[in-house]
């Protein structure tokens, strides 16, 4: 009679007869396992039993595999990694007692409250190791997608292959002068193609997201956007237009902080404008469970912001 189409082996079996066939005896596989020698060998015994086939041939100082025993092996070891590895995902989902947690965020990031989710995070999970890096949103979505960054915060519109994308909040993009006559009404691209522009992200010149979407717009128009000055960083550029050497475009976050300059004024573009601030992930990746729960924090200070 053959032995019944149900599959009758279990992972017990399975690291009985692994630890068995490496160690050689039943005895030694019982000892690594924590188990009685009886044990092991019933179990072997059962898998025998149910197939018709011996596993191994019992020499006087060493198992030796069978035929069968030899066909049965890369698939003992399949499942036994598999089972381990799932154990180990289990057992990360519930444990942020060490590990790593790499995150992109926003150039500005202070300007969004965000300086206090490193301070926060490192308060409750004082064993997680933080790499945070603070770039522009272009090098943080390659990063992702490289798998150098696990996730991170970006401006839309970035290139998306690759990524999965979820938006969390939308800022407005505003101009910013200290001629109150230029803010009197909202900003065309016209103006904006007129205006003595100040841009920051020198770098990343036109490849910026905020920078993006007014070149998108500009070239709709037909209008050229030529800066008359380009840096580096945001505060830069608010100093010279502090100074009334021209004219720049920041977000309200920005705009609405402690350290914008008090004789700067702002208005919104007579097509408003926005930055959508989102995290991006490596598509199919699994977050660690640090990395995760760092940017669930992020999230949540962004839409408490």
């Amino acid at each position: 009679m053959p032995p019944s189409s149900t599959p009758a082996i279990t992972l017990n079996q399975l690291r009985a007869f692994l630890a068995a066939t490496r160690l050689g005896t039943f005895s030694a596989a019982a000892a690594e396992l924590r188990t009685t020698q009886p044990s092991v060998s019933e179990l072997i015994k059962r898998m025998e039993e149910h197939y018709r086939v011996p596993l191994f041939t019992r020499g006087a100082r060493r198992l030796v595999l069978t035929a069968a025993g030899e066909e049965l092996l890369p698939y003992a070891e399949q499942a036994a990694e598999a089972a381990e590895g799932a154990d180990r995902a289990l057992r990360s989902l519930t444990s942020l007692d060490g590990g790593v947690a790499t995150f992109g965020l926003l150039r500005n990031a202070d300007y969004y409250l965000l300086s206090d989710l490193l301070e926060t995070f490192h308060a409750r999970h004082p064993r997680v190791r933080l790499r945070i890096v603070g770039l522009n949103s272009v090098e943080v979505a390659e990063a992702v997608t490289a798998g150098d960054l696990e996730a991170g915060l970006v401006v839309l519109p970035i290139d998306a292959e690759g990524l999965d994308i979820t938006p969390l909040m939308r800022d407005e993009v505003v101009y910013a002068s200290a001629d109150p006559e230029r803010t009197a009404r909202p900003v065309t691209m016209t103006d904006l193609a007129e205006a003595p522009l100040i841009l920051y992200d020198a770098h990343y010149g036109w490849r910026d997201p905020t920078r993006r979407q007014l070149a998108e717009r500009a070239q709709v128009e037909g209008i050229t956007l030529s800066p008359v000055v380009e840096v580096e960083q945001v505060d830069s550029a608010l100093h010279l237009v502090a100074r009334g050497a021209g004219d720049t475009i920041v977000s309200r976050a920005v705009a609405g902080s402690r350290t914008f300059p008090e004789n700067l004024h702002t208005v919104g573009f007579a097509d408003p404008l926005y930055d959508t601030i989102a995290v991006v992930r490596r598509q199919g990746a699994v977050l660690s469970p640090a990395t995760r729960e760092l940017a669930r924090l992020a999230r949540r200070m962004l839409l408490e912001h």
